[in-house]
């Protein structure tokens, strides 16, 4: 199966560091062929400070609005300098089940952009 490409973002971060920031849709209707669910494959992320001092973000992958202990990812207080860009590159596949949450310690000092693919998965 092809995935197509697939960006979200720019998002400006909150203070709320539940905030819900990127989840894969869900697929309904039909009959007799399952239930598909789309997913996510991330291969860049990146914050942009777009303050003259220095601001973190924190994330977590887990359930929705939650920030539970030993779900952390890309970063708890994670400082990007003022001014400057901090880039993720990888592979992280996100299922519907997973939800990207967090924020920043600055409300409204960060932003979040990513790209990757979005596929089906039955």
């Amino acid at each position: 199966m092809q995935n197509s490409p697939f960006r979200f973002g720019p998002i400006i971060l909150s203070a709320t560091l539940t905030t819900n920031i990127l989840n894969p849709p869900t697929t309904t209707g039909g009959v007799g062929a399952g239930t598909p669910n789309a997913y996510i494959i991330l291969r860049h992320v990146r914050w942009t400070n777009k303050t003259g001092s220095a601001a973190t973000f924190s994330h977590w992958l887990g359930a929705t609005g939650a920030n539970a202990a030993g779900t952390e990812i890309f970063g708890t207080a994670f400082v990007v300098e003022a001014n400057k860009a901090y880039d993720w590159y990888g592979y992280m596949k996100m299922k519907v089940v997973d939800f990207l949450v967090g924020g920043s310690g600055t409300a409204a000092a960060l932003t979040i952009e990513g790209e990757g693919e979005i596929g089906l998965e039955i």
